[in-house]
């Protein structure tokens, strides 16, 4: 019987969302092939540093029990299969139990997403993460000088994400684009028992409240997730009561009305963060890991 990734949470990275390859990217970026390939090649037993993702694929990859494989971690990348080997031997030195890959030599990699049915892609590479989450799947652009202590409440799973545009649509983003607050605040407010549409990462937060809920009674990791919004009263009630329809509960909500979220976020110490607008995945990098969600009105004209 064939193997099956079905009922799993599959996660696809790049390398450089999982290992600081920020050097190496340098000659990748150069355009010689050739030149990288060596480089990683002359460094195969230099065990590489971990990246932004690790913290969050380390904590993930815990939940998975001899009994129950419930996370699946898949490195997806542009890079080319003899970098694959210095990925995976420090994956193994690192204790990460990863053991597949894609590996395209410079080639779009978001393709693989469709059969690995993966719930959410991190990637370095732009054009990838745009195409990801047009074709549909969660994505996000690393910030590769995001905080990565991977000790931080080694218990427990920290997730935050951004509302209008990550887990909602940006319905509401676009009237406040074209009218402003006021009209922004008077469309929700009219709109309160409407729930919103489902935003790009709708699926993801599925995935992880089923996870939360299968772990919550017989995992020593637990889950925790926070909705950081510049939302506020009186348009908090219309994402509250979206989750409510959806039959989700976050375990924290903040309504900032515009505050920085920077500051909130290191007060709930994130393995990481999604967020649309670059301005907050900025201000985020102080707190934890950061994930750019490259869609909705935002990111139209960058």
């Amino acid at each position: 019987m064939a193997a099956s990734l079905t009922n799993q949470l599959v996660v696809a990275l790049s390398s450089r969302a999982l290992f600081d390859f920020e050097a190496e990217n340098k000659v990748f970026e150069d355009g010689d092939d050739s030149a990288y390939m060596a480089l990683q090649l002359s460094r195969l037993d230099e065990i590489a540093n971990p990246g932004c993702a690790f913290p969050l694929v380390k904590k993930l990859l815990a939940l998975n029990t001899p009994e129950e494989q419930r996370v699946e971690v898949v490195i997806v990348s542009r890079n080319d299969p003899v970098s694959g080997l210095r990925i995976f031997r420090s994956a193994e030195h690192h204790e990460l139990n990863l053991t597949r890959g894609v590996f395209t030599r410079g080639s779009p990699a978001y393709r693989y997403l469709k059969p690995l049915g993966a719930k959410l892609f991190l990637s370095a590479h732009e054009h990838d993460v745009r195409a990801a989450l047009e074709a549909g799947f969660p994505a996000a652009r690393v910030f590769a000088q995001s905080m990565t202590e991977a000790d931080k409440h080694p218990n427990e799973i920290r997730i935050a994400f951004d509302g209008d545009a990550v887990l909602f649509s940006d319905e509401a983003e676009r009237v406040f684009k074209k009218d402003g607050l006021p009209a922004f605040t008077a469309h929700e407010r009219s709109k309160a028992l409407q729930p919103l549409p489902p935003g790009p990462f709708k699926p993801l937060l599925d995935a992880i409240h089923k996870l939360q809920q299968e772990t919550a009674q017989n995992s020593p990791i637990r889950i925790r997730t926070a909705l950081v919004t510049a939302r506020s009263a009186p348009a908090h009630e219309r994402a509250i009561r979206t989750l409510m329809q959806w039959n989700i509960s976050i375990d924290e909500a903040m309504f900032l009305g515009g505050l920085e979220k920077g500051p909130f976020l290191k007060e709930f110490e994130p393995d990481f963060f999604f967020d649309d607008q670059t301005g907050h995945c900025e201000s985020a990098t102080q707190a934890g890991p950061v994930g750019h969600v490259i869609s909705g009105i935002a990111n139209q004209s960058e």
